[in-house]
């Protein structure tokens, strides 16, 4: 196994024209990140299908267990926001020696708030006007606007409104954006390893709670923020005891890390019974073994890809990484529309080109390509000015 040192780790140094030395700070960017960002939400797409588009368990085993392990998606979401947001703070810090809190702060919210709260108070106005999206009350509509919309359903159970049930992980991640860059400023990287590992302590104990307290119908574990905070405690380790080390592995180990990483998820879903938001009844050994395999997996993706040369991500594939955030704000309302609102011609568009028995799969493929569609038109015509406006507050030049 050989290893490599991250390129680029020291700032370029140059000097303007009256000859004084200016610092240019280091650009960051992890194009495999995008693709395996493209993963996540693609875990994420399939198991939500399944809500909407059921696949039998008795005739198709391995698709319907391979599309309800795609949940955990959200916890990949969760340590690759941590990592990448620990590394660029833990770089400005190296550079810059400081942290400018306000910068971070006004850059999380260009990146994030304009298209959530656009959807968001999209299908508030909306659900007035129509039933046919639920109804989103008035109490539902201040948690998420403070971002505690994961709380809100933690203590009452899934939102009536179907599309904007996705949006409680975004809540947990600004949770998170609040907290990372003060305890940098304050206590540096002592303090992060501190905030870690109290972090999955919290977590584990969260989990051991709920598992002595099993119910048979919704359970809050699934978007209790104290559980997931473990995956964003991972990735923050990793970001600071990896210091800029990245693998050189070859391609074969690559493969064989990501199917560990599947096989992770199948044994914690199929063997530990860890279901997301089903039915919560395993034992404590089970739930904190299979809450140990679902960061495990999550792991050994990351590591699948971190590392990965350039020229084999296709660009295609990056693009569609960049754009995840829309396709995973908009890809349940597409489902909804084609499983729901039109699934009278989806069934006869599925007749129509002799695909009856297929119109599952059919009405997958159209909410798809209607997901990257609207994702392309979102991000080309609606956030790009905000991301513009964000390069004026970067210290450390990344993708965006």
């Amino acid at each position: 196994m050989n290893n490599i040192e991250s390129p680029n780790t020291l700032p370029e140094v140059t000097a303007d024209k009256d000859n004084k030395l200016l610092v240019i700070p280091t650009r960051y960017y992890k194009p495999e990140l995008d693709i395996l960002r493209l993963c996540a939400f693609l875990f994420v797409f399939f198991t939500h299908r399944l809500d909407l588009a059921p696949i039998d368990p008795a005739r198709n085993y391995w698709a319907y267990h391979l599309s309800l392990i795609g949940v955990f998606g959200v916890p990949l979401f969760f340590f690759l926001s941590a990592f990448l947001i620990t590394e660029l703070l833990l770089k400005e810090l190296e550079q810059s020696g400081k942290i400018n809190v306000k910068s971070f702060y006004i850059r999380r919210i260009l990146r994030i708030w304009p298209l959530y709260f656009a959807f968001f108070f999209g299908m508030v106005v909306i659900t007035q006007f129509t039933d046919k999206f639920g109804h989103i009350s008035l109490p539902v509509q201040l948690s998420f606007s403070l971002f505690s919309g994961n709380w809100y359903i933690t203590f009452n159970d899934w939102l009536p409104s179907y599309p904007i049930n996705p949006l409680w992980s975004i809540s947990v991640e600004e949770q998170l954006y609040i907290l990372l860059p003060l305890i940098i400023y304050f206590t540096a990287e002592r303090g992060l390893k501190i905030f870690s590992i109290v972090a999955f302590a919290i977590a584990y104990i969260t989990i051991i709670y709920y598992a002595r307290n099993p119910t048979t119908g919704f359970s809050g574990e699934w978007t209790n923020s104290l559980v997931h905070f473990q995956f964003f405690a991972a990735g923050i380790l990793l970001s600071v005891y990896m210091r800029g080390w990245q693998p050189n592995w070859h391609t074969v180990i690559r493969i064989l890390l990501f199917a560990t990483g599947v096989a992770c998820w199948l044994i914690a879903s199929i063997v530990c019974g860890i279901h997301a938001d089903a039915p919560h009844l395993s034992s404590i050994s089970q739930s904190f073994v299979g809450w140990l395999l679902i960061l495990t997996g999550v792991i050994c993706y990351f590591l699948s890809f971190y590392g990965s040369q350039e020229k084999y991500m296709p660009k295609i594939l990056r693009y569609l990484g960049r754009i995840s955030y829309g396709m995973y704000v908009f890809h349940i309302t597409m489902f909804w529309l084609v499983y729901q609102i039109f699934k009278e011609q989806l069934a006869d568009f599925s007749k129509s080109i002799g695909l009856s028995d297929w119109r599952g799969e059919v009405g997958f493929v159209i909410a798809f390509v209607a997901t990257v569609a609207i994702s392309i038109l979102s991000y080309s015509i609606f956030e790009k000015p905000f991301l513009r406006l964000k390069k004026k507050f970067t210290v450390i030049p990344s993708r965006d």
